[in-house]
Order: C-alpha cells, then sequence, then structure tokens
C-alpha cells in the first residue's frame, strides 16, 4: 500500500484518542448494566422506567459510533507507506480474535450455552452473526461482539478503498466527507420509510422483563432457554440500522477521511468546547427522532468533529485528562474491558443476583461489583492475552504503555500511533 496524502513514516502520537476510548467503553457499559442486569423488583418500578428515560439505548450507541469513527482515523494515521497488506490484515486478525474467543468461553461457560446448537455459537465465534437478521446469531452468546463484525468489514475494505481515498484531492476533501455523510442520511431515510420496523420515537432497547418479583438467574439474552429457541425474528430496519455491516462502513470512512484532514492541516479547531455541545444537542434531539435515526445518523458528525478536534490538540501539545497515565491504561483495557462486560454481568446476575430482590441501591451495588470485575478482567485479559500475542506474534515490538499509547481496536484496539 502506498500514500500519497501525507503520511509520515512514523504518525505523531496521539494520546487523548487512547484515553477517550475508556469514555465510550463506559457509557455502553451503563447502558448494558441498566438492560442487562436483572435487578427485580427494581426494573419493574417507575424509578427505573423514569431512569431509562434518561438513559435510553442512545448512550450506548453513541459509544459505538465514537469506536467506529475512531476506528477509521486510527486506522489510516498510523498507517505506513508501503505496508505489506497481508501483514496489515494478520495483525487486525491478532488483535480482535484471542480477546473476542477469551470473552466467548467465558460467557459460554457462565451461561451454560448450548452447544449442540451450532447456529447460536459458529456465526458468532467467526463474527458473521451480524450479516444474517435473526437473534439467535445477532445476538447470540456476547452481544456487545456484534460490533467486531463491522470492523472485520472496514479492516477488509480499508486496503482495498484506501488507494481512491489518497486520490481524493486535497481541496475536496470536505466535499467527500459531506457526500458521505449526506449518503448516510439518505440511507437511514430509506430504511425508515420502505424497510418494516418501528416507526415511532419510543426507545426500543429495554430489559425483557420475566413474570414475577424475584430477580432471575440468567438475563433473557443469556438464558440457555432463549439460545433453545428455533427462531428469534428481529425488526428489519432495526438490523439494517444498527447491526448489519455494511450500513456501518461509511463511518469508518469518515474516520479515515478526518484522519486525512488532520494530517494535511485542514482542520485546525483545538477548542473542544464546539464538538462536546454538538455532541449533547444530537444526543438530546435522540429523543425526537425515529429509532433508525437514534443509533449513529445524529451522532456522526459530532463524533467526528469531536475526534479531529482531540488529535488536533494532541498535535498542538494540549494536554488534558484523557492523556494521563491513568486514563492511558483504561484506554489500552478498554478493547477487554468492551468485550468481557457483558460475560461480568452474566456471572454475577448468577452467582449473586438470581432468587433475591433488589432496589435501587442493590442495582448500584452490582453494577459497581460488575464494573469492578470487569476492569479487573479486562486488565488480565489485556496483560496476559492481548499484549504477549501482539508483542510475540505482530512483527512489532510493544512498546511500554506508561511511555507511550500503545496498540490497542477501536472498538477500541487499535493504536493511534504504530
Amino acid at each position: 500500500m502506498t500514500s500519497n496524502a501525507g503520511a509520515s513514516t512514523r504518525p505523531q502520537k496521539l494520546p487523548s484518542l487512547t484515553g477517550a476510548r475508556w469514555w465510550a467503553a463506559l457509557a455502553v457499559f451503563v447502558l448494558h448494566a441498566l438492560v442487562f442486569l436483572p435487578v427485580y423488583p427494581f426494573q419493574k418500578s417507575e424509578l427505573f422506567a423514569a431512569i431509562h428515560r434518561f438513559i435510553p439505548m442512545q448512550l450506548g450507541a453513541a459509544g459505538v459510533t465514537f469506536f467506529f469513527v475512531l476506528s477509521g482515523f486510527v486506522i489510516y494515521w498510523s498507517f505506513r507507506p508501503g505496508s505489506s497488506i497481508p501483514r496489515f490484515y494478520w495483525r487486525r486478525v491478532l488483535k480482535l480474535y484471542p480477546t473476542h474467543l477469551v470473552a466467548a468461553i467465558v460467557f459460554i461457560l457462565a451461561a451454560s450455552v448450548p452447544l449442540s446448537r451450532f447456529v447460536v455459537w459458529v456465526p458468532n465465534i467467526f463474527l458473521v452473526h451480524t450479516w444474517v437478521p435473526k437473534w439467535t446469531t445477532v445476538g447470540g452468546l456476547n452481544v456487545p461482539s456484534w460490533s467486531l463484525g463491522a470492523e472485520i468489514l472496514f479492516y477488509a475494505a480499508f486496503p482495498i478503498l484506501l488507494p481512491l481515498v489518497i486520490r481524493i484531492p486535497t481541496r475536496r476533501l470536505w466535499w467527500a466527507i459531506g457526500a458521505i455523510f449526506l449518503a448516510i442520511v439518505v440511507l437511514h431515510t430509506m430504511y425508515f420509510l420502505f424497510v418494516e420496523g418501528p416507526k415511532g420515537i419510543d426507545n426500543t432497547f429495554a430489559p425483557r422483563l420475566l413474570p414475577g418479583d424475584a430477580s432471575p438467574e440468567f438475563e433473557i439474552h443469556a438464558s440457555p432457554a432463549w439460545f433453545a429457541q428455533a427462531d428469534i425474528p428481529v425488526s428489519p430496519s432495526y438490523w439494517l440500522s444498527y447491526t448489519f455491516p455494511l450500513s456501518r462502513l461509511p463511518e469508518f470512512f469518515l474516520g479515515v477521511l478526518a484522519a486525512r484532514l488532520v494530517r494535511e492541516g485542514l482542520w485546525t479547531n483545538i477548542k473542544l468546547m464546539i464538538p462536546v455541545l454538538a455532541l449533547l444537542a444530537s444526543y438530546a434531539a435522540t429523543w425526537f427522532v425515529p429509532v433508525n435515526y437514534k443509533m449513529s445518523a445524529l451522532f456522526i458528525a459530532p463524533m467526528t468533529v469531536l475526534i479531529a478536534t482531540m488529535a488536533a490538540r494532541d498535535l498542538a501539545g494540549i494536554r488534558g485528562i484523557n492523556s494521563s497515565r491513568f486514563m492511558l491504561w483504561l484506554g489500552d483495557i478498554s478493547f477487554a474491558f468492551y468485550m468481557i462486560q457483558f460475560p461480568v454481568m452474566v456471572i454475577v446476575t448468577r452467582v449473586f443476583i438470581g432468587g433475591n430482590q433488589f432496589t435501587l441501591s442493590g442495582w448500584l451495588g452490582w453494577t459497581l461489583l460488575s464494573l469492578a470485575l470487569s476492569i479487573a478482567a479486562a486488565d488480565a485479559i489485556f496483560r496476559w492475552v492481548d499484549a504477549p500475542l501482539m508483542s510475540r506474534f505482530s512483527g512489532r515490538r510493544t512498546r511500554n504503555r506508561q511511555t507511550a499509547a500503545t496498540t490497542s481496536t477501536a472498538t477500541p484496539s487499535e493504536s493511534v500511533s504504530p
């Protein structure tokens, strides 16, 4: 692969983007704790309904959109002229699959998944499950792994489409970004108008509640009974808007073009106030639009602006909380945290929550325990699986993360510096 777009041999480090991954992963965790920790009768209370109105699915969806745009930014930023395409693919596989497999195995053991039902776990293991609109596959095994199906497509497409990206003249980068954003809006509008699915503005990602006031041993998506069902249809428009990999591909390439903007000096804003306010406004707007637009369309522009601004601040030597040593550590483990959080919640539910009754304080306690265990497990996976494998087999020496941002895919896991 070669570049004429001003790629440097060794791109500058962008540590704040590493630290920022943690906040996106934490947003996903908070939503999952509300939905996937079956704390009864709290989840059946009016208090829970009020909380869920203020912390709806858009919170986790915003985190995923951040990951997808960041993935494109980071992959392009760390690209080196003349890089081997097979080596590029090998590094992506090495970064994604070991952590994915560890989390999948933990989930299989924790949820007593019936391995005789190949349709439940085989597509998930190979990360092709999101290409089929069935909950037996889309929601099979470790729910957060659906985003890795999109990442696989991103990585496969990058070397193929990179020559087209490079040929875009610098003066037309803004036009290209505008065209991609317009295409995303048109795509989701087509889904809304012509594809079967929810047309209202209500939140569609809510707990599936079981009878009784005692907490169940399994949240429904982790129940052996769930996996034993012959078929579990999913809304076509929801699937196309949120989990279908091709629908999310433009977000990745927005990140790629944003990296070009920063690298070629076209993005000079270093003030975070504007992108943060734009992001908050887009989040507020999700309460008033159909589900097709809640999950990504409204977040894409402010997320792209936010990522470009943080990168520009790093290049300008501005260091904030996201570039602190503690946040770099959290950023390093954030991919493992993202992947292991749901299996940890399944274990906490099965060991501690099931059969008991809890109020808000109980939910808070089990959420904090799940958070602490997920962080500890993520650190162990990063130290004993991810970092050693990347150091031994990636062909590139792993740096000490105390002095530099380590290679970590932007759901989150690729480094902002090679």
